[in-house]
């Protein structure tokens, strides 16, 4: 019986999106075939210089069949990769066996070995299965071909064989697992931003509701007034439904809900105010901001907070966080810098910064962090003053 985690190692796909071919493959390729000649030219051991001269040339034209596609082939391509860098090199050292002796080939043909780490770090599962035949194969034949191999050989060989195998099996699920953490952080943040989403589409509906009542209460006496109240609520309808068109998760289940406005830019001096130890909060809100869409207003409010929050956490001997928000035409802009001596706190160290981009990008509008000069950190967050709909 298959164990299950066979099974599920099988059934993995390839991975989707493997890096492209890059200038660094190129290098990688030039400096293995300069080596290469090298070699060929300048090796003087016995097991070499013995060898006919026909022999040497053919290696160098083995390694230039097996070496370079197989190089630049191995993330896109890892399973023919693996075959077209195996089969020639193993083909011609059985040869050469057969015929000089145990001679193998020039050493630079090692590199092929970045073959077996791609195929387990990019492959699928069932290219790994084919895979491992191939490298066992290769490594049997190999060893058989060398009568001077001895048992100590063969466990070195096939221990140095598997340090690729592992090293892209590790690397492979290290990023699976980071992959899923950036999901997690954004489905919480979606999550969340529905919440949002939801209270303030409540408290509308609340509010229309309220002033419904107030109207049927006055049409018969007061029509005018029954008149402006239709009004007050048309436009409160509009907002509304603007809002619900920015939804981009489901709402909350289970959980009544909170009929009460989210905090925003009014309540950024509360942040201020909140601040602990040495740390000094100044805020700074144009008065050209004006009224912003509820779910920008929130948002606005929630990215100075993570901010905040990831100074206090991160940035060594900060002493003052300064949040401003501005005007640009039709966007809001939020900037928040400090003056600490930076830390982990960049979009691959932790999940604030990416909750905060998938908001800002839900919303339509454009997020970057990085350091500040001459010191500290930076976050900005420019958002439309109406969220995008979907």
């Amino acid at each position: 019986m298959i164990p299950a985690s066979v099974r599920s190692y099988l059934a993995e796909p390839a991975i989707t999106d493997p890096p492209t071919r890059n200038r660094r493959d190129w290098v990688l390729v030039a400096v293995a075939s300069v080596g290469a000649i090298l070699e060929a030219t300048l090796r003087t051991d016995d097991g070499w210089v013995d060898v006919p001269v026909g022999w040497r040339i053919a290696a160098v034209i083995m390694f230039f069949v097996a070496a370079p596609p197989a190089i630049l082939l191995r993330r896109t391509r890892p399973l023919l990769a693996t075959f077209w860098g195996f089969a020639p090199t193993v083909a011609f050292g059985v040869a050469a066996a057969v015929s000089v002796g145990a001679f193998g080939g020039i050493t630079v043909t090692g590199v092929i070995l970045v073959v077996p780490y791609a195929l387990y770090r990019w492959g699928s599962g069932r290219d790994g299965a084919i895979g491992a035949l191939v490298l066992i194969s290769a490594a049997i034949i190999g060893f058989l071909s060398d009568p001077a191999t001895g048992i100590g050989d063969w466990i070195g060989g096939f221990i140095f064989l598997s340090i690729p195998v592992q090293a892209g099996l590790l690397v492979r699920y290290r990023g699976a697992a980071r992959a899923r953490q950036i999901d997690e952080a954004k489905s919480r943040e979606r999550e969340q931003l529905a919440r949002e989403l939801h209270d303030t589409v409540a408290h509308h509906v609340s509010a229309i509701a309220v002033q419904a009542q107030a109207g049927q209460a006055v049409a018969a006496t007061d029509p005018e007034r029954a008149v402006e109240i239709l009004s007050v609520i048309e436009i409160a309808a509009s907002r509304t439904l603007t809002e619900m068109r920015a939804m981009v998760g489901s709402l909350r289940s289970g959980v009544d809900a909170e009929l009460a406005p989210q905090h925003g830019v009014a309540d950024l001096a509360l942040l201020a105010h909140d601040a602990t130890g040495d740390l000094r909060v100044d805020v700074d809100v144009s008065r050209s901001v004006g009224d912003l869409g509820p779910v920008v207003d929130a948002a606005v409010y929630r990215i100075a907070q993570e901010s905040i929050t990831n100074a206090l956490r991160h940035a060594r001997h900060a002493t003052r966080v300064v949040v401003c928000v501005t005007t640009d035409g039709d966007d809001v802009r939020v900037v928040v810098t400090d003056d600490g001596d930076g830390g982990d706190a960049t979009p691959g160290h932790g999940y604030g910064l990416l909750g905060m981009a998938e908001r800002t990008h839900l919303l339509g509008g454009h997020f970057d962090a990085g350091p500040a000069s001459p010191r500290g950190w930076s976050v900005t967050a420019t958002l439309p003053r109406q969220a995008a709909t979907s």
